[in-house]
């Protein structure tokens, strides 16, 4: 052991006092993260369509962009949250120096909604993209400062990283990890006063960087074989540890925890921000009937009884979902990424179905919106399941594998949403004029099938072991047939 690294274990606490468990600070982190993630879809929701306005005009002029802009910065402070996982794999234990550090990095995130509100406002003009881009930059250099403290006093990284003679390597390794992106924001708040559509794509490539990157060395090694094939143990011996491993799957159920709670807590604020009637208005229009005012918001209740419901059942489903899984791949991080980036434009759909008249082209609009937005919120959750069948045995319990009771019961209800809100698209494209009634049927009836769903699954699976084992009962006397035969008779 050398001398310096013997130093440096021997320096014990530094001026951040004892040491503690950081085990409340993520579950802080992870908490606030998620909500920030979650509320950047408010200046979306909140976008004003006028009554005489077509829907379909205004999801061009207005929204489009606005939802473009959401899902970027959605996915970017998905990125945030990854790097934040990666350094505190790093880190196990922290002391007050780090908790504050960490509580700067988290005041900046909770600025970032405020600067997305800019973006998506407006969208031509680059102070917005750049406040945006320097908070970034901001974040990346306070997680570097995170990882340059923990590493000056060893005491506070993971027991392998303690004893590891490659200290250096683990270092530079989370420091790339986490200032690629803030390296790409501060290009693109350098272009946003220059050229903005450049800005955007260097933004855009903060998130896609790190897939790019694994797909460049997969090739690489494809294509230089044995060679690449020789180099791979040297890194493998001196880098073991979990940055190149998948996501903790605690922290990936956290954080996508918070981002249900707060969509389904988003609702509930609209609702008392919106459709409290005035007193004035209850005394003169309604001659002081509080229960007569509150009808005509009828279908405003209606829209967020059946929104919650959605919400509900969708981390129901994703609950279900990762009691099976043992770890989480990386392609089943992103994916779970992406099913969250949808469930975040639920407020969306709930402010769409909830302000336009019945009948009215308008609401036929909004509700295949609502119905995309569900769609694409399963059908995501349904491939998380698929690639976790694909490597079953790294990656789900035994009792959940292919065959089993378990698969079929849990196939059968990740494929309820995605089906159900796909044929409500459909039905309200060929039958307009009943666009509501097949809307609200479908948010009644999915609970109800939720509840009779094993049922279902049980008498399925019951028939199709009847059939089999007819069949196979008529083959074993087939045989005994065959056996109880003379040769000739067989012959002939």
């Amino acid at each position: 052991m050398s001398a310096p690294r013997a130093a440096a274990r021997e320096r014990g606490p530094g001026p951040g006092g004892s040491t503690q468990t950081s085990h409340r600070l993520l579950a802080y982190s992870d908490a606030l993260l998620s909500i920030i993630a979650t509320v950047m879809i408010l200046p979306v929701a909140h976008t004003k369509i006028h009554p005489d306005q077509k829907l379909g005009e205004s999801v061009q002029q207005l929204l489009l962009a606005k939802i473009a802009v959401y899902l970027m910065t959605f996915l970017i402070v998905t990125v945030a949250w990854a790097a934040h996982v990666r350094l505190f794999q790093v880190i196990e234990h922290i002391d007050d120096v780090l908790a504050l550090l960490n509580l700067a990095c988290m005041m900046i995130i909770t600025f970032l909604p405020y600067t997305f509100s800019l973006m998506a406002s407006f969208p031509g003009v680059p102070f917005g993209i750049f406040l945006f881009s320097v908070c970034a930059v901001v974040i990346g250099l306070i997680q570097a400062v995170i990882v340059a403290y923990g590493f000056y006093h060893p005491h506070l990284l993971n027991q392998q990283i303690q004893e590891s003679e490659n200290q250096n390597f683990y270092k530079r390794h989370i420091l790339k990890i986490i200032l690629r992106g803030p390296i790409l924001c501060f290009l693109a708040a350098i272009f946003s006063f220059f050229f903005i559509p450049l800005s955007y794509v260097l933004l855009g490539l903060v998130i896609i960087f790190p897939h790019l990157s694994r797909l460049v060395t997969w090739c690489k090694n494809r294509i230089l074989g044995q060679r690449g094939e020789e180099e791979e143990p040297h890194s493998l011996e001196t880098f073991t540890f979990y940055l190149s491993e998948p996501l903790s799957k605690e922290r990936v159920e956290a954080f996508s925890d918070g981002v249900y709670a707060i969509v389904a807590t988003l609702l509930i604020l609209d609702i008392c921000e919106d459709n409290v009637p005035d007193p004035r208005e209850v005394e003169e229009k309604f001659h002081g009937s509080l229960l007569e005012a509150l009808s005509e918001y009828g279908p405003n209740y209606l829209a967020y009884f059946g929104s919650f419901v959605t919400i509900g059942l969708l981390w129901f489903v994703h609950h279900s979902l990762f009691l099976y899984v043992t770890k989480a791949t990386r392609l089943m991080g992103l994916l779970n990424i992406l099913s969250l980036a949808f469930i975040g434009g639920l407020p969306l759909a709930y402010q769409l179905t909830s302000e336009f008249a019945e009948k009215s082209h308008n609401e036929i609009e909004a509700i295949q919106v609502s119905c995309v937005i569900t769609f694409f919120a399963s059908i995501f959750q349904f491939a998380i399941w698929t690639t976790a069948l694909l490597n079953e045995e790294e990656t789900l319990h035994a009792f959940a594998r292919y065959g089993g009771k378990e698969h079929a019961f849990m196939f059968a209800k990740l494929a309820l949403y995605p089906c159900v809100s796909l044929g409500a698209f459909f039905l309200t494209c060929l039958l307009s004029e009943f666009s509501t009634a097949i809307f609200h049927l479908m948010q009644i009836v999915i609970p109800f099938a939720f509840l009779a769903l094993r049922i279902f699954v049980r008498i399925s699976l019951t028939a199709i072991k009847s059939v089999m084992s007819l069949s196979r009962r008529k083959v074993v006397l087939l045989e005994e047939e065959e056996a109880c035969l003379s040769p000739n008779e067989t012959l002939s």
